[in-house]
């Protein structure tokens, strides 16, 4: 039977006293995609927000079995946890490799990208907070158009955001997802499907961030639910090929209206130095994605 609202996973894999930030959307998505993943999972992760939310060793609040590796060898250390495992002939336990987006867009790229072409059995995960936010708020290749980091104080960031979703796609996985903590069912339910499929599977998780972005921690499903409204993070997935909306992102495709990208960056402190040329270049990027995906749904 299909897990759904109605029959959710009710165990917690994160007890408790975690080391993550207030209003930290990260946590709100892992939790639910443990809960999809469940006990027969092994779990790898880099330096990262998520290595400060395990703790320190020998002290963590997850249940899940996990190993810590370098901030470019997640996909590496996930490939080398795979192989392990099948040589060992134990093909119930999944592995996951979970990464923040400096760790998948920038440093990581390499190992994941290898990985991806020889279809590795794994789930990579991008949870992507737009920055290296557990270093001090620096830029990566996933900071949008406008903001301002901690290495982009006085001019912000002049270039749109990595469009990540269609490099992984450029692979011919067999599964990619998009999802977030403000919609966790279809999170939830991704995560399931992702585990019940075979080789490279890749999730993206878009990650709101208090600290990074310069909102109030009260306000983290807030921006998440305006990012999608908006057009800037849009929920589907692709299996083999085929490309789908799902979720709010699928009522907006077939008879709503997004909201302008205004409503979503007004809200947060990293873009008060936007100007309004970048602001309609990110309106305009928006629409382009937005059309083009609607072009996809209908073939």
């Amino acid at each position: 039977m299909k897990d759904n609202i109605f029959k959710i996973n009710e165990k917690e894999y994160i007890l408790p006293g975690s080391r993550a930030c207030q209003g930290c959307g990260l946590s709100l998505a892992y939790r639910h995609l443990l809960k999809a993943l469940r006990e027969d999972t092994i779990i790898t992760l880099p330096a990262s927000c998520l290595c400060v939310l395990h703790g320190l060793y020998p002290i963590t609040p997850v249940t899940i079995p996990t190993l810590n590796t370098t901030f470019a060898s997640t996909a590496a250390s996930a490939s080398g946890i795979a192989a392990g495992l099948a040589a060992l002939n134990k093909t119930d336990i999944t592995v996951v490799a979970i990464a923040g987006d400096g760790s998948t867009y920038d440093m990581g790229i390499q190992s994941l990208s290898g990985a991806a072409e020889r279809n590795t059995d794994f789930i990579f995960v991008c949870y992507d907070n737009e920055g290296y936010m557990n270093t001090g708020t620096q830029r990566s290749s996933a900071t949008p158009l406008g903001a301002t980091t901690t290495t982009t104080p006085i001019v912000p960031k002049q270039d749109n955001k990595k469009d990540f979703i269609k490099i992984m796609e450029a692979h011919d996985l067999p599964y990619l997802a998009t999802t977030s903590p403000s919609y966790p069912i279809d999170l939830y339910d991704k995560f399931v499907k992702a585990k019940r499929i075979k080789g490279t599977r890749y999730m993206h998780i878009y990650s709101p961030c208090p600290p990074g972005w310069g909102y109030p921690t009260k306000d983290t499903i807030r921006i998440g639910k305006l990012a999608v409204e908006t057009g800037i993070v849009v929920l589907c997935e692709i299996e083999n090929g085929k490309f789908r909306f799902t979720g709010r992102s699928k009522t907006l495709s077939k008879k709503g209206k997004k909201l302008p990208v205004i409503n979503y960056v007004e809200r947060q402190g990293r873009f008060k130095k936007m100007s309004i040329e970048q602001l309609n270049t990110l309106q305009t990027w928006v629409d382009t994605r937005w059309n083009e995906y609607l072009r996809r749904a209908e073939e």
